[in-house]
C-alpha cells in the first residue's frame, strides 16, 4: 500500500504549494501579481467555484478511465497553472490560471480519494483515507508558511516559479512510480492485481480480494459487514447522501466560516486584552494549530472506525467535538478560543476523513469516482457560501451568534448521524 501512498500523496502536497501561497501572498503582493485589491477576492475563489461544475464529471471520468492517465496530467495541468501566476500580470492571466487549477484539482483531489479507495482493504479503508489526508494537510501548510518566507527572501515570481518546478516533480514521481488502480472484472477466486507503469502487473497491496467478495464492508466491532451496494443508484442512496451533507457541513463551518473569521476573533480578544502582537501572526499562529491538529485528527479517526464501533459512531462523537468546539469560540477568552481551536481541528480532520471513507464503504466500485466527486462537490459548495453567510449574518448578529449557529448545525448533523447508527447498529 505504501507503493501507492508515497507518489499520491507526495504529488497531491506538492500540488498545493501555489495554491496556498497565492492565498497567503496575494492580498499583500497585489503589485506585483499586477491586479489591484478588490480582485483578490475573485481570483482566490474562482477555482472553487469552477470545481462545482468539475468535480461530478471529473468523477465519472475516473469510473470510465484508467486512474493513472486522469491523475497523472492533473498534476502537470496543476503545475501549468502555477506557472502561470509566474510568468505573467493582470487580472485575466491570473484569472485563467486559477481556472485551470480549479479543472486541475477536481482531477488530483477526486482522483487521490478515488485511487486510495480502489487499493485500500474495506477493513483498513480509513487508515489509508486518513494517512492520505495527512498528504493534502502537508502541502498546504508548507504552502502557507514556506511561500511567505520564500516570498520575502525572493519575490513573488521567484517563488512562484520554484513551486511550478516542484509541482512538475510530484507529476514526474507520480507518473513512474503511481500504478493503475482501476481493476477490471475477475473471475472468482483469481488473485486481484493492480497494474502498474507499462504493461507490468503487480500484486495488490491489500488482501486478496476475488470478484464475489468485492463489495465494500464496514467495520463493526472486531467484524466486517458485507453489504451489496453496487446495485445501488447514486440517486437512491440515502447514506451516502447523509456522508456527502455531512462533508458539506464539515466544510462550510471549518473551511468557510471559521477561515474567514478566525482573523476578526483574534481581533476582538487582542484589542479587549489591549494586546500589542500582530493580528495577523497570532491568527498565522492559531491557522498552523488548525493544521497540525487536523493532520493527527484525520488517520487516528480513520483507524478507530476500522478497529472499534464503526464509522457513523466515530463520526458521531466527531461531530459533537465540533459543536462543542463551535460553543467555545463563542465564549471569546483566550482559554475557551484556544479549546475550541483544538476542538474544531480534531473535528475537522475525523469527518472530512471518515465521509471519504463511508464514500467507499457505500458504493459499489463501478461508481466510486462519481460519488467522490459528489462528496468534494459538497464540500467545494460549503466552503465557498461560508465565508459569504458568515458575513451576511455578522451585522445582524454578531460573531458569537454566528458561532453558535454553526454550532446548531453540527448538532443537527449529530441527530441524524445518531438516528442511522442506532437503526443500523454500526
Amino acid at each position: 500500500m505504501g507503493k501507492i501512498l508515497f507518489p499520491l500523496g507526495l504529488g497531491t502536497a506538492l500540488s498545493l504549494l501555489g495554491d496556498a501561497t497565492l492565498y497567503t501572498v496575494l492580498p499583500t503582493h497585489t503589485a506585483e501579481a499586477g491586479i489591484t485589491l478588490a480582485g483578490v477576492g475573485i481570483i482566490l475563489g474562482v477555482n472553487r467555484a469552477v470545481r462545482l461544475f468539475i468535480n461530478g464529471p471529473a468523477g465519472l471520468a475516473y469510473d470510465r478511465w484508467a486512474r493513472r492517465r486522469l491523475f497523472v496530467p492533473a498534476l502537470f495541468v496543476g503545475a501549468l497553472s502555477t506557472a502561470i501566476y509566474a510568468a505573467t500580470r493582470g487580472f485575466w492571466p491570473l484569472f485563467i490560471g486559477r481556472l485551470l487549477w480549479g479543472l486541475a484539482w477536481s482531477g488530483i483531489w477526486v482522483g487521490g480519494a478515488t485511487i486510495i479507495l480502489d487499493a485500500a482493504a474495506p477493513e483498513e479503508r480509513g487508515r489509508w483515507t486518513g494517512l492520505y489526508q495527512i498528504w493534502f494537510y502537508v502541502g498546504g501548510a508548507l504552502g502557507a508558511l514556506g511561500g511567505g518566507v520564500l516570498t520575502d527572501l525572493l519575490g513573488y515570481n521567484p517563488t512562484m516559479w520554484i513551486f511550478s518546478a516542484l509541482t512538475a516533480l510530484g507529476g514526474l514521481v507520480a507518473f513512474f512510480m503511481l500504478p493503475e488502480t482501476r481493476r477490471t472484472r475477475e473471475k472468482p477466486g483469481r488473485e486481484s492485481h493492480v497494474r502498474g507503469h507499462g504493461d507490468r502487473e503487480v500484486p495488490s497491496p491489500g488482501p486478496r480480494e476475488s470478484q464475489q467478495d468485492d463489495s465494500p464492508r464496514l467495520a463493526s466491532s472486531s467484524t466486517s459487514i458485507s453489504r451489496e451496494v453496487s446495485g445501488v443508484h447514486i440517486r437512491n442512496n440515502h447514506n451516502l447522501w447523509l456522508a456527502v451533507s455531512l462533508q458539506g457541513v464539515n466544510r462550510f463551518i471549518l473551511s468557510g466560516v471559521i477561515s474567514a473569521t478566525l482573523g476578526l476573533l483574534v481581533l476582538d480578544w487582542m484589542q479587549s486584552a489591549d494586546i500589542v502582537l500582530g493580528v495577523a501572526t497570532v491568527t498565522g499562529v492559531l491557522m498552523a494549530v488548525r493544521t497540525l491538529l487536523g493532520m493527527v485528527a484525520a488517520p487516528v479517526a480513520g483507524t478507530l472506525s476500522d478497529r472499534l464501533t464503526g464509522r457513523w459512531s466515530i463520526m458521531a462523537w466527531g461531530l459533537a467535538i465540533g459543536a462543542a468546539g463551535m460553543a467555545l469560540l463563542a465564549w471569546e477568552t483566550p482559554v475557551a478560543i484556544m479549546a475550541g481551536i483544538t476542538a474544531t481541528s480534531i473535528s475537522g480532520g475525523s469527518v472530512q476523513s471518515l465521509a471519504t471513507a463511508l464514500t467507499g464503504d457505500l458504493v459499489g466500485r463501478a461508481q466510486r469516482g462519481r460519488a467522490i466527486g459528489l462528496l468534494h462537490t459538497a464540500g467545494d459548495f460549503g466552503s465557498a457560501i461560508g465565508p459569504s453567510m458568515a458575513y451576511i449574518l455578522l451585522p445582524w448578529i454578531g460573531l458569537r451568534a454566528v458561532y453558535l449557529l454553526c454550532a446548531a448545525l453540527f448538532l443537527l448533523s449529530l441527530i441524524f448521524v445518531m438516528s442511522f447508527a442506532a437503526k443500523e447498529r454500526i
